[in-house]
């Protein structure tokens, strides 16, 4: 049998790779108005397991309140619709 027959076949895993937790516009939508939403208020309300999670947030919903909200990473569509709601954006570094 050939030798690349019989020697185990496995993947390269990146040790450098980046998960990021995404969190969608409607989740934020349950925050009051004017509320400064950070890892620690994500955490608080359970949308985070851990506060050393990356966090994304993606334009899936709407939000209807102008919020002050910091992620590591927003979709292009998400910082639409956060500015266009009166709300601000803070990116925080990785």
């Amino acid at each position: 049998m050939p030798m690349q027959r019989r020697l185990p076949k496995r993947g390269f895993t990146s040790l450098f790779k980046k998960e990021f937790v995404l969190v969608k516009l409607s989740d934020l939508d349950a925050f009051p108005e004017n509320t400064v939403v950070t890892l620690e208020v994500l955490r608080e309300s359970g949308l985070l397991s851990k506060l050393t999670s990356l966090v994304k947030i993606l334009a899936d919903g709407e939000l209807t309140k102008p919020l002050t909200v910091s992620a590591h990473k927003f979709s292009a569509t998400a910082r639409e619709k956060i500015v266009a709601a009166g709300g601000t954006l803070q990116e925080l570094p990785f």
